[in-house]
């Protein structure tokens, strides 16, 4: 089940099943793709995804599944990818909170997103070896860029669970709280930076996109930044924040 909340511009999406530690089965992936599009319909400047009660994600709803008759290919290519994909390109700030269980999806869920705050007992990794099977939803990549190979393959190969202070010491993810904190803590973050010049957060996200997925050099990355600069200089929030530097006062940002 996913619930949906919009106030003060900020978009909360939840992942509400936690008598299954928010496992996710097709038709919920199909409910949270349609809570990002209701985001941008409502045009939120900043999105906060969280899991309800002891974690945020335990990964894919596999409870009644056959492993026989099993369309894995429906789940991660019909309906995944497309998810992870709108996650990752959505035209505001976007941000998680990883606490308890983040594992298979749940962590893909966290790969998408721009801004990860994590609990201190954070569960992260990949569990895959006890069904067979091998981790998914981009967590190869995000391991081996931020880890090396090396250390992903052992915890593909054992199973060892990283909790969040290891994470965020080992640069997986943004910052790490106390479990009872992290929530707040994030929302915070996604109200500021939901109250500041968006469409230039949004140029960020996708100048860095770009070199990752491109590999772009450091001179592609400056005429990339010159491009970026050049059409955020038309934009009403440029004015706005030049204005404010101007007149020694806090700017106000509409997004525009």
């Amino acid at each position: 089940m996913i619930a949906y909340g919009f106030a003060d511009d900020v978009a909360e999406i939840v992942l509400d099943a936690p008598q299954r530690r928010n496992a996710l089965g097709l038709a919920d992936l199909h409910d949270l793709a349609a809570a990002f599009a209701r985001a941008e319909e409502d045009g939120a400047r900043a999105v906060l995804l969280r899991g309800e009660g002891k974690a945020f994600c335990a990964g894919r709803d596999i409870a009644g599944v056959d492993p026989a008759t099993d369309d894995v290919s429906g789940y991660l290519d019909g309906a995944l990818e497309p998810l992870l994909h709108r996650i990752a390109a959505f035209p505001a700030p976007t941000f998680a909170v990883a606490h308890g269980a983040c594992l298979g999806v749940g962590l893909g869920l966290l790969v998408a997103t721009d801004v990860v705050y994590v609990a201190e007992d954070a569960r992260i990794g990949s569990p895959f070896a006890a069904l067979g099977a091998t981790l998914d939803s981009g967590g190869h990549a995000l391991f081996a860029e931020r880890l090396g190979i090396h250390a992903t393959l052992d915890l593909v190969y054992t199973g060892r669970m990283l909790t969040g202070t290891e994470a965020v010491r080992a640069g997986l993810f943004s910052r790490v709280f106390p479990a009872d904190e992290v929530r707040d803590a994030t929302m915070s973050a996604a109200r500021r930076a939901g109250a500041g010049p968006t469409a230039a957060f949004v140029a960020s996200k996708r100048l860095l996109a770009r070199w990752r997925d491109e590999r772009l050099g450091l001179w592609d990355v400056v005429a990339a930044e010159t491009r970026a600069q050049t059409a955020l200089a038309a934009t009403d929030d440029y004015r706005e924040g030049f204005a404010a530097f101007q007149a020694k006062r806090s700017p106000e940002f509409r997004g525009r």
